[in-house]
C-alpha cells in the first residue's frame, strides 16, 4: 500500500460480500435458487493500475456481480488479479443455455389446465361421461384409465411449464404431440360416437365439439412452438444426475411393451382387445392405445436424456399414474380380470412404473441437495478469502 494512500468507505464496502444483492441459481437447474443473503458482488482488488503516490489517489477495483450468466463461466478471482494492463483480454462471456420460450410455456401450462377438466369429467364423474363427456364410456375402467392419464398430465406439463432451460421442459413436449395427434385420428375416425346432434343436451354437445377443437388446435400450436423453441439459440446444461443402468434398461424395456401393445391396440382394435385385462369397444381400444404410445414415447425419451433432473416432471407423472390406477382398481375390482396373463402383465407394468418414477425422482432430488450444498461451499468461502482483505482495509483507515 502506497503512503498515505486512505481507501473510502465506498471501496472497502466492495471487498466483503454483499448480502440480498441477487439471486445465485445453479445452472443445472431452474429450481435450487441460494437465498438473497449468500449472494454477492466479488470485488477483485489491484486489478488496475497501482495507485498513484499522490495523495488521495485511488486504486480502482474491478466487480464481477455473480448471478444466473456468468456463473457458468465465472473465473477465479486470482486470474482476474493477475492480469496486467495492456495484457490481452480472455472473452469471460457465459455459455448461454436455451431457455424454453413463452410461447411453449404457455401452451403446456394452458394443457396442463385442459387434462385437470378432462380427469374431473372421468375420474369424478365415471358413471356420467354420456352427460359430462365428449362420448359415453360404459366400462368404468376405461373411465378411470384415461381419466388418470389426464390427471398425470397435469404434473407432467405444469411441473414442465415452470422450467427456465428447454432441457428441463422437453421431456413432456413429444409424447403431448404424439397423444394429441392420435386422439386426433380416434376422434375423426369415430366421428359418429361423439355428443353430437339434437339427441344430446346443449352443455353435452359443447363439450363434444369443445373435445375436437383442442385436439385440432394443440398439436398444430406445438408443431409451431417446436420449430420455435428449435430455433432458439443457447446449449444444455450438463448432466449432473446421470441414471443408474439398472434404470435406464427398465425404462428401455417400459418403452418396447408399451409401445408393441399400444400399436397393437391401436391398429387392430377389433383383435388386440381381447389381450387386455378388461373389456374394450373399438374405439376405446384406440384410445387407451394412443395412451400406451405416448407412455412409450415418454419412456424412450427418458432413455435417451438419461439425467434424472431433466426427467423430473415424467418422474412425478409417472408416480401419479400408477397410483391413480392402482386405485381404479380398488374401485371396480369385479371388472379386472386378475388372474388372466393380461392382468398380471398390467400390475406389473404398473409396479415397475412406480419403481422407476420413484427412483428416478429420488436420483434428482439428492442430486439437488449434492449441487446446492456445494454451491453454498463455494459462496462461503469466496466471503471468508474476501473478509479478511475488509478487515486490513478497515484497520488502515483507522490508523491513518
Amino acid at each position: 500500500m502506497v503512503a498515505g494512500y486512505r481507501p473510502s468507505e465506498a471501496e472497502l464496502d466492495r471487498t466483503v460480500a454483499r448480502p440480498g444483492y441477487g439471486r445465485f441459481l445453479d445452472p443445472a437447474s431452474d429450481e435450487t435458487p441460494i437465498p438473497d443473503g449468500e449472494a454477492f458482488d466479488v470485488a477483485v482488488v489491484g486489478a488496475g493500475p497501482a495507485p498513484s503516490s499522490k495523495r488521495g489517489a485511488r486504486s480502482r477495483s474491478k466487480v464481477t456481480r455473480v448471478d444466473n450468466t456468468t456463473i457458468g463461466n465465472a473465473q477465479t478471482d486470482e486470474h482476474d488479479a493477475g492480469q496486467r494492463p495492456g495484457a490481452p483480454q480472455e472473452p469471460q462471456e457465459a455459455a448461454r443455455l436455451r431457455p424454453l420460450v413463452p410461447g411453449m410455456r404457455a401452451l403446456l401450462f394452458a394443457a396442463s389446465v385442459l387434462v385437470l377438466l378432462a380427469g374431473i369429467q372421468l375420474f369424478v364423474f365415471t358413471g356420467r361421461t354420456d352427460d359430462f363427456f365428449a362420448f359415453t364410456i360404459a366400462n368404468p375402467l376405461s373411465a378411470l384409465f384415461l381419466g388418470a392419464g389426464y390427471w398425470a398430465s397435469v404434473a407432467i406439463e405444469a411441473l414442465a411449464a415452470r422450467q427456465a432451460m428447454w432441457a428441463n421442459a422437453r421431456i413432456a413436449v413429444p409424447a403431448v404431440l404424439v397423444f394429441t395427434l392420435l386422439t386426433l385420428a380416434v376422434t375423426l375416425t369415430h366421428l359418429g360416437k361423439l355428443h353430437l346432434g339434437p339427441g344430446f343436451g346443449t352443455g353435452t354437445q359443447i363439450v363434444a365439439v369443445t373435445w375436437t377443437a383442442i385436439y385440432i388446435a394443440v398439436p398444430a400450436l406445438m408443431l409451431v412452438l417446436m420449430a420455435v423453441q428449435a430455433r432458439t439459440p443457447g446449449a444444455d446444461p450438463a448432466r449432473t444426475a446421470g441414471l443408474p443402468a439398472w434404470l435406464v434398461a427398465l425404462l428401455a424395456v417400459q418403452a418396447v411393451v408399451l409401445l408393441a401393445v399400444g400399436i397393437a391396440l391401436y391398429a387392430l382394435p377389433a383383435h388386440a382387445a381381447a389381450l387386455w385385462p378388461w373389456k374394450l369397444t373399438p374405439m376405446l381400444a384406440q384410445a387407451i392405445g394412443a395412451w400406451l404410445i405416448a407412455l412409450g414415447v415418454a419412456a424412450g425419451h427418458a432413455v435417451v436424456e438419461r439425467d434424472a433432473r431433466r426427467l423430473r416432471p415424467a418422474a412425478i407423472g409417472y408416480i401419479l399414474l400408477a397410483v391413480l390406477l392402482f386405485s381404479a382398481l380398488a374401485r371396480y375390482p369385479h371388472q379386472f380380470e386378475w388372474r388372466s396373463a393380461s392382468g398380471i402383465a398390467y400390475l406389473t407394468l404398473l409396479a415397475t412404473m412406480l419403481l422407476t418414477g420413484v427412483a428416478g425422482l429420488a436420483k434428482a432430488a439428492r442430486s439437488s441437495r449434492v449441487q446446492h450444498a456445494d454451491l453454498m461451499s463455494q459462496v462461503h468461502c469466496g466471503s471468508s478469502s474476501l473478509a479478511p482483505m475488509s478487515r486490513a482495509g478497515r484497520d488502515l483507515t483507522s490508523s491513518g
